[in-house]
């Protein structure tokens, strides 16, 4: 498969699942003008919470397409008038949301960066490597080297699907996993463990997974902080590319939680 096809393939799904996610048109997300819409439960969207969200924005770095509760919609027309979709993500449009949010019992949770795969990656892996399905690697759960590859516990809404660790002998080097966020939809987590950092772990892991993925007819995706440029470089050595952002919000209730 072409450096073109993938990236084409993955990027006409994803705007699919965000159609589901936001309630909206998949042509939304490429064409220059924002777009407001209620929130809504559909089928086949990412299952992050039982409640639909309040607030959630994304753009593919065209027009910016929000899906919030009704009762902010008058306050978001206002909001987006006259301002281009990538521009509300910057920090001066923000406060003003923040406060609308605020007065409703929510606040801005994180902002993720989305990647999406455009190429395989091909060569052996330096690292020999110990696959793990269903029934072996849930003896990891709760274990905090493994924070990001894996969920803390098994999610029926998004369960893992899948673990892969590079092996120095017995001992493992990393974790990369995969959980089914939507049906055909793995999102990529990876750690690696300190003493075994800046050697290519991550990138290895990540790669051998994604091509897993791919090879078995679904889609790959990995989300990374704003900041941790860390888990950038790996998703770009690996062979992904960036495809759209989020920012989504939370109960002012919730404590927070850190962001891969």
């Amino acid at each position: 498969m072409g450096e073109s096809n993938v990236w084409s393939g993955c990027f006409r799904n994803a705007m699919e699942l965000l159609a589901r996610d936001y309630n909206c048109a998949p042509a939304d997300f490429t064409k220059a003008e924002n777009t407001l819409t209620v929130s809504a439960l559909l089928p086949g969207r990412r299952v992050y919470s039982p409640e639909a969200p309040f607030f959630q924005m994304a753009t593919t770095g065209a027009g910016a397409v929000v899906a919030a509760d009704a009762r902010l919609h008058p306050f978001l027309r206002r909001w987006m008038r006259h301002r281009r979709g990538s521009w509300l993500f910057n920090l001066p449009n923000l406060p003003p949301l923040a406060a609308e949010l605020e007065r409703f019992g929510w606040r801005l949770a994180g902002t993720q960066h989305m990647f999406l795969p455009h190429r395989e990656t091909a060569g052996d892996c330096p690292f020999p490597l110990r696959w793990y399905g269903p029934g072996e690697f849930e003896r990891f759960y709760g274990d905090p080297r493994f924070v990001n590859a894996l969920c803390p516990r098994f999610q029926r809404e998004r369960p893992d699907r899948l673990a892969v660790c590079a092996m120095d002998g017995e001992n493992i080097m990393g974790m990369a996993g995969i959980s089914e966020d939507a049906p055909g939809w793995m999102q990529i987590g990876v750690d690696v463990l300190p003493a075994c950092r800046s050697r290519g772990v991550g990138t290895a892991l990540v790669t051998a997974m994604k091509n897993r993925v791919l090879a078995q007819g679904d889609t790959p995706f990995y989300g990374a902080a704003v900041a941790n440029y860390h888990s950038w470089n790996i998703a770009l050595n690996a062979g992904f590319r960036p495809a759209w952002v989020e920012l989504s919000s939370e109960p002012v209730s919730k404590p927070y939680t850190a962001a891969r």
